[in-house]
């Protein structure tokens, strides 16, 4: 053990009477506890001014300097605490604690800003978002049909719709309705590979008359296996040839694709497949889509929806009762791309379906 009267500890022991004068200078909030100290330290401080009285000066005025400094930089207000490496959390200070000097417990702002900084920034992110990307949607996991109603606003009535598509067709109420008039011509096509399906956009010319009303062909693509049902029954795939009228209302014809023999209309889609997503390719020839319809053209119709979000209702579905044969082949060119694509049937909700005799 050291005696008191040593030299090295009594070096120390002034030392320390020394700072805490300069941190009661600095901040007396302190000042009854250094009072203490400097009290039992004078004989020591003493004998250390007596032994070298200059360094413990410029070591006061080095150290009021700093503490100015400090007072100085000061914010009204600012609240920053440093964290230790490897602490969890930091505790609240006793509202009588004075154990340690404000220097230690003051740190620099951006040290305490900084996962704030850092959510902003996720966030500026997340609002830069692309459209396209916000929207995205599949048939499958997360982001699969029963997701679909909540990912956005306008995607709502995929849950909450009365009238939505596709729908498994049983007892149609038969009556003579008047027959679908289709005026197709043969005319100019591209092709394009949407993400979702396979989507052929056609050029103007093409139209049917239903119910007295005209609607235009717009475009047609498939799906892997048929969204539709007849009596239970699903079919290898089906092909939404979706029309659109002056008012802007939409009737989509389904036309049911079943394994058989080489389907002509598809064939010349495939021979015109982009080798990129969302690449349009305009095709050679013209494509005729009297060849895509069955020769039986009897149908259902019912009021429903888009089978895709947005899931908007108010559509007119013409589902023709008699399937096109579709080559095994041509089957699975469209199954490497998309083995399903097809929304799960929805409820019918007392609908009205009529049949064509």
């Amino acid at each position: 053990m050291t005696p008191v009267h040593h030299p090295a500890f009594v070096s120390r022991t002034a030392i320390c009477a020394a700072l805490a004068a300069v941190c009661v200078s600095a901040h007396p909030v302190w000042a009854a506890d250094a009072q203490a100290v400097a009290a039992k330290s004078k004989p020591e401080a003493a004998k250390v001014a007596m032994v070298s009285p200059d360094p413990l000066d410029k070591l006061r005025e080095r150290l009021a300097e700093r503490l100015s400094a400090v007072k100085l930089n000061e914010k009204p207000g600012a609240v920053d605490v440093h964290v230790a490496p490897g602490a969890a959390h930091a505790e609240p200070a006793s509202a009588t604690a004075n154990t340690a000097p404000p220097a230690l417990i003051k740190l620099s702002a951006a040290s305490h800003r900084g996962p704030a900084k850092s959510a902003a920034k996720q966030a500026a992110a997340q609002s830069k978002t692309s459209p396209h990307d916000a929207a995205h949607w599949s048939y499958a996991g997360a982001v699969g049909p029963q997701a679909w109603g909540g990912m956005r606003a306008e995607f709502s009535l995929c849950a909450s719709g009365q009238r939505q598509s596709p729908i498994d067709i049983r007892e149609g109420i038969a009556v003579d309705l008047e027959p679908v008039r289709f005026n197709y011509q043969p005319g100019g096509f591209a092709v394009i590979d949407n993400g979702h399906t396979v989507q052929v956009n056609l050029s103007q010319g093409n139209s049917m008359e239903i119910g007295g009303e005209r609607f235009e062909l717009l475009q047609f693509h498939f799906h892997r296996p048929s969204e539709e049902r007849i009596d239970g029954r699903q079919f290898d795939m089906v092909a939404h040839l979706v029309h659109k009228n002056s008012e802007g209302k939409l009737a989509v014809v389904a036309v049911l694709l079943d394994k058989g023999s080489v389907q002509p209309v598809v064939q010349m889609v495939w021979n015109n497949l982009p080798l990129e997503k969302h690449q349009e390719v305009r095709a050679r020839g013209n494509l005729d889509m009297n060849q895509l319809l069955p020769t039986d053209r009897r149908y259902f119709t019912y009021m429903g929806s888009l089978t895709t979000p947005p899931c908007s209702e108010g559509v007119r579905w013409v589902v023709l009762r008699h399937p096109v044969a579709l080559s095994p082949e041509q089957i699975d060119v469209f199954s490497r791309m998309y083995p399903m694509n097809a929304r799960p049937v929805q409820s019918a909700s007392g609908r009205r379906i009529m049949q064509s005799n």
